[in-house]
C-alpha cells in the first residue's frame, strides 16, 4: 500500500465539547444532549507498513493562523492518529489534504467518544470510590469520611492496589453507543444523546464502526 493512501473503513472525526443541552422529540419529550463542534479536519499524513511498519491516518483540527518556525508543518491546534486496527478496512481511500467534516455521520448513527474526564484534585475515599464512610452512632469521632482498615494481620501491610484516597479524574475515557440525534451542516454541530467525558472545551474523538 503506498504511504499516500490508506484504506479505512469506520467513520471518524475530532470534535470540541461545547455543553449539555436539550432538544425536544416529535413526540414532545424532552432529549438531554452534549453539543459538539465536530471538524472541520484535514488529513496530514498517513503511514504505510513499507515505511511505518504500520498503517496509520493523522488528522488535524482547528488550523492555526499563525505558524512559529519551530512548528512547521504543525498548522493546527489538535492533531490525532488514528490506527487501520481501530477504523477496519474497506476501499475507500484517504490522502493528505483530505477533508472530513460531520458530513460524514447521519442521523441516528451510534458513535463511541473518547476524552479526558475531569480534574477533581485529590479526593478521599468515599467521593473517589463511594464508600459508605464510618457510622454516625455515639463514639465515631472526626472519622465520618474515613476509609476503615486497609492493612492485613498476616502480611502486615497494605496490598498494592487498594482502594484509597488519591488523584481523582483526568483518565482517558471511553462512552460507547451513544447515538447521534441531530447534525448542523452549517455550524459543523452534533448533537449526541447523554453525557461525554470531560468539561466544556475538551477534545473528544468521535468514532463510528
Amino acid at each position: 500500500m503506498s504511504q499516500f493512501f490508506i484504506s479505512i473503513m469506520a467513520k471518524f472525526i475530532l470534535g470540541k465539547k461545547i455543553e449539555m443541552s436539550q432538544i425536544f422529540s416529535k413526540d414532545g419529550k424532552v432529549i438531554p444532549v452534549t453539543l459538539i463542534e465536530a471538524g472541520p479536519c484535514f488529513v496530514t499524513q498517513v503511514k504505510g507498513k513499507e515505511k511505518h511498519g504500520y498503517e496509520a491516518v493523522q488528522i488535524g483540527f482547528k488550523k492555526k493562523n499563525k505558524v512559529k518556525k519551530s512548528e512547521k508543518g504543525k498548522g493546527f491546534s489538535y492533531l490525532k492518529e488514528f490506527k487501520s486496527k481501530e477504523l477496519g478496512t474497506k476501499n475507500q481511500k484517504l490522502k493528505i489534504g483530505d477533508k472530513i467534516d460531520v458530513s460524514i455521520f447521519k442521523e441516528n448513527d451510534t458513535v463511541k467518544i473518547s476524552g479526558i474526564s475531569k480534574g477533581k484534585g485529590f479526593q478521599g475515599a468515599v467521593k473517589r470510590w463511594g464508600f459508605s464512610g464510618m457510622g454516625a452512632s455515639h463514639g465515631v469521632k472526626h472519622e465520618h469520611r474515613t476509609l476503615g482498615s486497609v492493612g492485613s494481620t498476616d502480611a502486615a501491610r497494605v496490598f498494592k492496589g487498594k482502594k484509597m484516597p488519591g488523584r481523582m479524574g483526568g483518565e482517558r475515557i471511553t462512552q460507547r453507543n451513544l447515538k447521534i440525534v441531530k447534525i448542523d451542516l452549517k455550524s459543523n454541530l452534533i448533537a449526541v444523546k447523554g453525557a461525554v467525558p470531560g468539561r466544556k472545551g475538551t477534545l473528544l474523538e468521535i468514532i463510528n464502526r
